[in-house]
C-alpha cells in the first residue's frame, strides 16, 4: 500500500476499498460520512443512493430507492444522517436505517437568483434554496446550509427549521463573496466554509459575521473535523495541478498536505482519524488508514 502525508498525520492507502455485492458497481460517490459505531455511508448517484459498509470495506446494507433526483452532500452527527438532493433543493434528516425525520425546502422550487446553469456565478443571491450544497447542525442546534449552486449564501435556521439569518453575495474577491458555496462544517460559534470556486476557505461567526479567510486552498470540495478539532479538506484540481487531501488546524494551518484521486468531492474523516474519499472516476471509496 501507498504511503502518504508526513509526521502524525501519516496514511497507508487502501484504493477501492469499499466492496459491493458480486454484480453490483458504483455510480459516482457524491459524499461520505461515518456513524459513531464506525459504519461509512456513501452517497452515490444511483439507486440505492445510500450504501453502508464496515471499517473494513464490507458492504452491510443500503436505502433510500426513488428518494433523490441529485445526491450530493452528507453529513453524520449524533446517529442523525443529514443529506442534501442538489436539484430538488431540499435538505433531509433521516435515521440511519433510513426513516425521514424533516425536510427543509420544497421539492423542486427553486429561489429566484437568475441563474439556471449549476455552478456558474450567480446574478443575485436569494433565500433558501437554490441547489443546495451541503446541510450540517451547530453545537447549538441549529442547522447550517450551503446553498451553492445557483446561489451564493450560507443559511442558518432553528433546530425545528425556521430560517433565523442568511448572509453571503455572488463575487470573487471580497469578504462574504462567494461563487459556489460547496461544503461547510461548524466547530464551536465558528462556520467554515469550502467557497469553491474562489479556491479559498472563509470563516464566520455563526451569526454570520466575517472573520477570515484562508488562501492557501485550491478548489476546496468538502471539509469535516477529526477528533483533535482540526480539519481535512478535499480540495479538487487547479490550473492542471492534481488533486489533493489538506489537513490543517482551526487558523488555516497546513499540517499535512497530499496528492489525491480526484476530483475529492466528498470526504470524511473518522474518529480514529482515518479518511474516506468519495470518487466519480473511478466511481467508488478510497480509505487512508492513519498511522501517525
Amino acid at each position: 500500500m501507498t504511503t502518504v502525508g508526513t509526521g502524525k498525520y501519516t496514511y497507508k492507502l487502501v484504493e477501492n476499498w469499499a466492496k459491493l455485492p458480486a454484480g453490483e458497481s458504483f455510480a459516482m460517490v457524491s459524499a461520505v460520512a461515518v456513524d459513531s459505531q464506525d459504519r461509512v455511508y456513501a452517497f452515490q448517484r444511483k439507486d440505492p443512493p445510500i450504501v453502508i459498509f464496515d471499517r473494513d470495506g464490507k458492504f452491510i446494507s443500503s436505502w433510500g430507492n426513488g428518494n433523490f433526483e441529485f445526491a450530493h452532500g452528507i453529513h453524520i452527527a449524533g446517529d442523525i444522517v443529514y443529506l442534501t438532493d442538489r436539484n430538488n433543493s431540499v435538505c433531509i434528516l433521516y435515521t440511519l436505517d433510513g426513516r425521514p425525520i424533516q425536510m427543509l425546502g420544497r421539492h423542486g422550487v427553486h429561489s429566484d437568483t437568475g441563474c439556471e446553469v449549476p455552478a456558474e456565478l450567480v446574478p443575485r443571491a436569494a433565500g433558501p434554496f437554490n441547489y443546495p450544497s451541503e446541510i450540517v447542525p451547530g453545537p447549538d442546534g441549529d442547522l447550517y446550509v450551503s446553498d451553492g449552486y445557483r446561489n451564493a449564501r450560507v443559511h442558518r435556521f432553528s433546530g425545528g427549521g425556521e430560517l433565523k439569518k442568511s448572509w453571503g453575495q455572488p463575487g470573487k474577491v471580497a469578504p462574504n463573496e462567494f461563487h459556489l458555496p460547496h461544503s461547510l462544517v461548524v466547530k464551536g460559534d465558528r462556520v467554515y466554509v469550502c467557497d469553491r470556486e474562489n479556491h479559498r476557505m472563509q470563516v464566520f461567526s455563526t451569526d454570520g459575521d466575517h472573520l477570515a479567510i484562508w488562501e492557501d486552498i485550491q478548489r476546496p470540495m468538502d471539509i469535516s473535523m477529526d477528533p483533535d478539532g482540526n480539519f481535512m479538506i478535499s480540495e479538487g484540481s487547479k490550473d492542471g495541478s492534481s488533486a489533493r487531501i489538506s489537513v490543517v488546524d482551526d487558523q488555516g494551518k497546513v499540517l499535512a498536505r497530499f496528492e489525491c484521486r480526484g476530483p475529492g468531492h466528498g470526504s470524511w474523516i473518522d474518529a480514529h482519524g482515518d479518511i474516506y474519499l468519495g470518487l466519480g472516476e473511478p466511481e467508488g471509496v478510497d480509505k487512508y488508514i492513519r498511522q501517525g
